[in-house]
């Protein structure tokens, strides 16, 4: 989450951590002529934000619900980690509620056209897989940088073709075809109408996200190590980053 640092309640502003990369929006489609993001930083990027949600949607006493999710509001700090911000439309669901169903009904909806769960903007109902619907049209855009509008339908509809490669980030030009496939069905699923077709947040969707950020890492290990190969003893080494975040900033 972005760090609050403080209030002025005179001028009604909030003051936040510095983010010195802008937002996700902003990197996808290169704002500024910025360089692309690494397959491999998009794949920790992605489970970073699975990670802050869940977060947010176990929180005590009472889950949070963000209802804003999307790309503009996922901030990337000097290092390109990401944190989730403006939670200010996010909902407490109280705890009498969370611990027996799984929605709660809002008197009116909000959020950003796209990425609203279609359940809630139809009936109202709030719950934690509301988020989970937002998060799926998000990594569609991690993976192809394109507009939301019809984005799932358009990637469905590539997978069944066998034209999934033609719909990823041409800016990227080694991405992992295995893995990006498995990403876009697993997003497709996040996005599905129906709120009970989606999958768990905790025990499905996170543990994948993870599996995908170790290949990015044993990846940028691979470049590192072969990179140093047949380097004399004399000359100076630089040590393996701990993270994607650590090989960005070198």
């Amino acid at each position: 989450m972005v760090l609050l640092l403080g209030a002025c309640p005179e001028c009604g502003c909030l003051v936040y951590e510095f983010m010195a990369n802008g937002s996700l929006e902003d990197r996808l489609f290169r704002l500024g002529n910025s360089p692309p993001l690494s397959w491999q930083m998009r794949f920790r990027i992605a489970a970073e934000i699975g990670t802050g949600l869940l977060f947010l949607h176990q929180a005590k006493p009472e889950p949070l619900v963000h209802r804003d999710l999307k790309p503009g509001n996922i901030l990337l700090d000097r290092n390109f980690v990401s944190k989730i911000s403006d939670v200010g439309l996010a909902r407490l669901v109280p705890p009498t509620v969370a611990d027996t169903v799984t929605q709660y009904r809002m008197t009116s909806t909000a959020g950003t056209f796209c990425y609203i769960d279609p359940e809630y903007q139809q009936t109202g109902m709030l719950g934690v897989k509301s988020d989970v619907y937002s998060l799926g049209i998000m990594l569609l855009q991690i993976l192809t940088a394109k507009q939301p509008m019809g984005l799932a339908y358009y990637v469905e509809q590539a997978i069944e073709e066998g034209t999934l490669k033609d719909m990823l980030d041409p800016a990227v030009p080694d991405w992992p075809i295995e893995e990006a496939l498995s990403l876009a069905k697993l997003s497709l699923q996040c996005a599905e109408l129906r709120r009970k077709d989606r999958p768990d947040l905790g025990k499905e969707i996170l543990p994948e996200l993870n599996r995908l950020r170790e290949i990015g890492e044993e990846s940028l290990e691979s470049v590192f190590y072969a990179g140093n190969q047949g380097k004399s003893p004399n000359t100076s080494q630089v040590s393996i980053p701990e993270s994607p975040a650590a090989e960005s900033q070198s």
